[in-house]
């Protein structure tokens, strides 16, 4: 059977996982959690050989350290499933109750998107996270994960799906898909597919989306920047960066660039290089930074580049002002962050820099659903449609209009006989 006939199949299928309940998406969730902890050994195993293969290809360090999923890993994604099982249920949510005429009620509530084609990054514990996801959310899911994580992919897929099938939900819950030119038919399957959610480089999710029908959510590239004010406080200001650069080095939301006020740079810049060198950072440095300390140059593509690895840019901005322009100009609408004491510059970096996630002194690592309290997420979304930011549960549904009548026809009001009475009713939250 072709990805366009499986995608059928699974599109049937929706209607049932979209009708789940709650409970039975919760007991799949648990029997995952438990059916992971229990093939603990062998999912360690099939990553080891990933990262031996991909070793020996010469894979990049960035994508090994993507790539690695130990008893840590395992955990951490576990814990998160047990987080989502106790979030309350994204579906069948009344959001707007109103009466249009007397015996017209008018209700909004909350639905699955339906079938959600995810390509990801070779990230074994972003397969748990998707699946995890799009279960809780009623969602069927069709995942095609990076090649270098094809072991760790295929024992995961096959542990979550036994789990979740045998726990009640039907069979085209999830689907995996592991060849390259798989991608393609999936791209054209327009008739089945209601959301493709490709996770990777901005070169990728724009192929992705020039290429196919389907709607994407883009989750591209993170070139994340960090201001630091003229009023700042320097005990703040050095772990924040430290954090924010090398916590997790080859993550979207690490900081690629540093803006410095020209007004603390003398003083700033020669700690920021004696920090930055103890964790084995390379800071390339525009022309005025390089007046100051010993670094590479930046060029301007530097400014362009999410470079995954231990390396940072570094350029001087004399005001807010030029700060907020060139982040709006440079980044890619990620998450950028001001580490200032002057409330006025807080507020005004966070209204004029158009990203999906502004901070205010903290680190760029916190943008992520599970820090978020969202349980996972699917990605970060850095478009202004439908979801924006770290992509959780409520980015995972929709919403319905249901209209309840009683021989109402729109005749009556076109011609005057009656007239809409709008009334507006309290939703109560459970």
């Amino acid at each position: 059977m072709d990805i366009k006939e499986q995608a059928r199949q699974i599109k049937i299928d929706s209607s049932s996982m979209a009708n789940t309940s709650f409970s039975t998406r919760n007991l799949a969730l648990q029997n995952i959690a438990l059916a992971l902890e229990e093939h603990k050994d062998a999912i360690i195993k099939a990553n080891l050989m990933d990262i031996e293969n991909a070793k020996e290809n010469q894979v990049p360090e960035p994508v090994l350290k993507r790539l690695k999923f130990d008893e840590g890993k395992l955990a951490d994604v576990i814990a998160g499933i047990k987080d989502l099982i106790g979030l309350s249920d994204p579906l069948f949510q009344r959001q707007l109750d109103r009466s249009l005429d007397e015996g017209l009620k008018l209700y909004r509530e909350t639905c699955p998107i339906g079938v959600i084609g995810v390509i990801f990054e070779a990230r074994p514990d972003a397969l748990v996270q998707i699946s995890a996801l799009c279960i809780k959310s009623g969602n069927c899911a069709i995942l095609k994960g990076g090649s270098e994580a094809l072991r760790s992919n295929k024992v995961l897929f096959d542990i979550i799906f036994q789990a979740a099938v045998s726990s009640g939900l039907p069979e085209g819950c999830l689907l995996q898909i592991e060849a390259r030119e798989d991608i393609h038919q999936l791209l054209s399957c327009y008739e089945s597919v209601d959301l493709l959610i490709p996770r990777g480089s901005n070169e990728f999710v724009q192929y992705i989306m020039n290429h196919t029908r389907i709607p994407v959510m883009g989750h591209a590239e993170g070139i994340c920047h960090i201001y630091v004010d003229a009023s700042y406080d320097l005990q703040k200001a050095l772990p924040i960066i430290v954090d924010a650069k090398t916590q997790y080095v080859a993550a979207c939301n690490t900081v690629e660039t540093l803006l410095i006020h020209e007004k603390i740079a003398e003083d700033f810049l020669p700690k920021l290089k004696e920090i930055l060198s103890k964790h084995h950072v390379t800071i390339k440095g525009s022309k005025r930074v390089q007046e100051i300390i010993d670094c590479e140059i930046a060029s301007e593509e530097d400014f362009k580049t999410e470079y995954s690895d231990y390396i940072v840019t570094v350029h001087l901005v004399d005001s807010l002002e030029e700060a907020i322009l060139h982040i709006n100009r440079y980044g890619s609408h990620h998450t950028d962050c001001i580490i200032s004491e002057d409330t006025e510059h807080m507020e005004q970096f966070m209204q004029y820099v158009d990203s999906a996630g502004v901070y205010s002194n903290c680190s760029t690592r916190f943008a992520d659903g599970f820090r978020y309290g969202f349980g996972a997420e699917v990605g970060i979304s850095t478009g202004k449609l439908h979801a924006r930011g770290p992509v959780g549960l409520e980015g995972l549904v929709t919403y319905k209009y249901k209209l309840f009548g009683n021989g109402h026809k729109v005749d009556d009001y076109a011609t005057g006989k009656k007239q809409f009475h709008f009334v507006d009713y309290q939703i109560e939250k459970e």
